[in-house]
């Protein structure tokens, strides 16, 4: 029975709290005119169903009566999911954060019956700890501000709101030039750890984006560091516990150097982010570790959050209970005895460091798995030839597989978030061409018709299927998503509907003065820090809004040739320029739109019937050829040209029957390939 209001929410983590004796209302009018109504304070809970922390928070002090009875009595409390409204919580973190130095979940913030912050922090324990005050503690000490010392929790709120207005604007106007992108580039090769890959020293986290920058930079310049940076950091992560090395995907970050002990919960974005990553990297260098890994992160979206219909869900806790810690993910080297051979454990214990001492903190029998030797060296020690080896490896693979599966898997959060199914429908797109994977490929496909088919406007998204309102980001990555689609299949309606989405964006979001674009529409009536509008550059956590905004612009100049586009992408990117050269792996993706501007863009052009064979073969190997900043167009015969360079035009207008692939690289074009032979030819020039 629901004590809250919560009951019925469509957040798989509000929903989960309404038994709790805390009388939570979600972020909405009705609790400030509460709170205004009681002149009390408000106590607003950020978190997430895949938080372990806000879990534990739940358990210690909202499920506790007495705590509960006391915050009734005193607070009118707030309990907010961050993946359902990135908008409270990337105003709110920005207050805890200068108040306290760090940000993260649960973030718990009291506020003012207006929604203004003046006090806040992240994990309390229920009672005075390790250094750390209790949550009654903090309680009692704020209720005590409110009470005695209002006129000062008026002006720290008042500050707070000033730093959190003046930070969420990330915007600093310049030139773009290609020295600050070269400076960026130097600075993600300064955070480079040539010991374990990746960049910085521990937690880790991917940064895919910076490695695709990377990645683009290598192409233009060949150095030998780039690629080494990418393929070291992209197989330490594909070999470390950060990797599901039975499952396939990744966790979302290693709390340790060396990629092996990670927090469990799996999340569509990073998945998503990653999957394009090991893709890219796997058509640039042509190396099939890369591809091997891309095909675990397909398979197990195809398991785990791909719906019927179209569409993804949200994410996959890390644990299964509150006294687990990814016991789901680990392994006992008794539990690994029970289901394998002797063979079969020998070679497995030595591949994936199954031993007696594992690296769980709350249980260290247990054991993340990761690639501690190879198979090839296995087999020289053991006296086994190598594929020996790894038939031992796949058949005990199956074994821990099907054991795993019969453990209660940790929740799936089925919510299907607009940006996040876009982004990972693109990311699908771009697998399944080149892993020739079709069922990855029709999903994707079926899942942005679905998003199409739900848009509350034919020029508008939701953030999700429950919500009335979108952002930024949900405009911006369906459009991205939708020129792939319009790339792989041709169909003008995507066009259509990536230029409306982008158009409408620009109408509500764009900055008149520099250019750049606010994360949210336009609304002063909003309630506390709501009404103030950021202007994201940062990859935090998902790809900057404004960056992807600026490679849509340009995508779209290129694919239609309305110059306005091209206008519109060049001045948001200017809008960032002073704060290119330091933007470093945290910027990647504005870098990437930058690298737009700057450098040269190929248009593959394929001309032929839909049925013709040779044709589609040629549009199959377009796409299987890596390159930054590229369009793919498919033209039939005769058919009405946007968009392409002159030069290609006048090349067009004179062609002989039969299919033939262009390629344009800025302002130059290569003579037209009449075979699939010559194309591959014409492309690997």
């Amino acid at each position: 029975m629901s004590r809250n209001h919560l009951a019925g929410s469509a957040s798989a983590y509000l929903a989960a709290a309404a038994h709790q004796p805390v009388h939570w209302y979600p972020w909405g009018d009705e609790a400030f005119a509460e709170a205004r109504a009681r002149d009390c304070p408000v106590l607003l809970d950020i978190g997430a169903v895949w938080c372990h922390w806000c879990h534990v928070m739940d358990r210690e002090s909202y499920e506790s009566e007495a705590l509960a009875t006391f915050l009734n009595q005193h607070f009118v409390c707030i309990k907010v999911d961050r993946d359902e409204r990135p908008d409270v919580d990337a105003r709110y973190q920005r207050a805890v954060q200068a108040m306290s130095g760090q940000g993260g979940w649960p973030l718990t913030a009291l506020l003012t019956a207006d929604g203004q912050a003046f006090f806040g922090g992240t994990y309390f324990p229920p009672a005075n700890m390790h250094g750390r005050p209790g949550f009654r503690t903090v309680l009692d000490s704020v209720l005590d501000a409110w009470r005695t010392r209002r006129d000062q929790v008026h002006a720290q709120a008042a500050t707070l709101t000033r730093l959190v207005t003046e930070h969420l604007d990330e915007s600093a106007a310049g030139p773009v030039a290609s020295s600050r992108l070269a400076e960026a580039s130097a600075s993600m090769l300064r955070l480079f750890d040539p010991e374990f890959g990746g960049f910085g020293r521990q937690p880790k986290f991917p940064h895919p984006a910076a490695l695709r920058f990377l990645l683009a930079r290598w192409h233009e310049s060949d150095d030998p560091q780039l690629r080494d940076v990418v393929e070291r950091t992209l197989d330490a992560m594909a070999l470390g516990g950060i990797h599901d090395q039975l499952g396939g995907g990744f966790h979302r970050y290693s709390v340790d150097a060396r990629w092996v002990v990670p927090h469990f919960e799996k999340m569509s974005y990073d998945n998503s982010e990653l999957l394009r990553i090991y893709t890219e990297a796997f058509l640039a260098f042509g190396d099939n570790r890369f591809a091997e890994v891309a095909r675990g992160i397909v398979r197990w979206v195809r398991e785990t959050l791909a719906q019927e219909g179209g569409g993804y869900g949200a994410s996959q806790d890390a644990d299964v209970g509150l006294d687990d810690d990814g016991d789901y993910f680990t392994w006992t080297r008794a539990e690994a005895e029970a289901v394998l051979s002797g063979a079969e454990l020998e070679v497995a214990a030595a591949h994936w460091d199954i031993g007696t001492a594992g690296e769980m903190q709350h249980d260290p029998s247990r054991n993340v798995l990761f690639v501690a030797e190879a198979p090839g060296s296995i087999g020289r020690r053991m006296q086994m030839t190598e594929d020996q080896v790894r038939e031992l490896l796949d058949s005990a693979g199956d074994k821990l597989r099907a054991a795993r599966s019969r453990r209660i898997a940790p929740a799936v959060d089925p919510t299907r978030y607009t940006s996040w199914n876009a982004m990972l429908a693109s990311a699908m797109l771009l697998a399944g061409i080149a892993l020739d994977d079709a069922p990855a490929r029709d999903h994707a496909l079926a899942t942005l018709r679905r998003i199409r088919a739900e848009a509350r406007e034919p020029d508008a998204v939701s953030h999700s299927p429950s919500q009335d309102q979108g952002w930024l980001e949900d405009a911006i990555q369906t459009a991205d998503a939708a020129l792939t689609a319009f790339e792989l299949t041709g169909e003008a309606a995507w066009l259509d509907w990536a230029e409306a989405l982008a158009e409408r964006a620009w109408d509500e979001h764009e900055d008149p003065v520099d250019g750049a674009l606010f994360d949210t529409r336009s609304d002063p009536d909003a309630t506390g820090l709501l009404a103030a509008r950021g202007k994201p550059s940062q990859d935090a956590p998902t790809p900057s809004a404004n960056g992807v905004a600026g490679i849509v612009a340009f995508r779209l100049a290129h694919v239609t040739g309305d110059a306005k586009w091209e206008k519109r992408g060049r001045r948001l990117v200017e809008a960032f320029g002073a704060g290119l050269a330091s933007a470093s792996i945290h910027g990647a993706t504005l870098l990437l739109a930058a690298d737009w501007v700057l450098s040269p863009v190929a248009q593959l052009v394929i001309v032929g019937a839909d049925d013709d064979e040779t044709a589609s073969a040629m549009r199959l190997t377009a796409w299987r050829a890596w390159r930054p900043r590229r369009v793919i167009r498919r033209l039939a015969p005769d058919e009405q040209l946007r968009g392409v360079p002159p030069e290609l035009e006048a090349m067009l207008a004179h062609a002989a029957g039969g299919p033939a692939s262009y390629l344009c690289v800025g302002t130059s074009c290569r003579p037209p390939a009449r075979t699939v032979e010559e194309w591959e030819a014409t492309l690997r020039r």
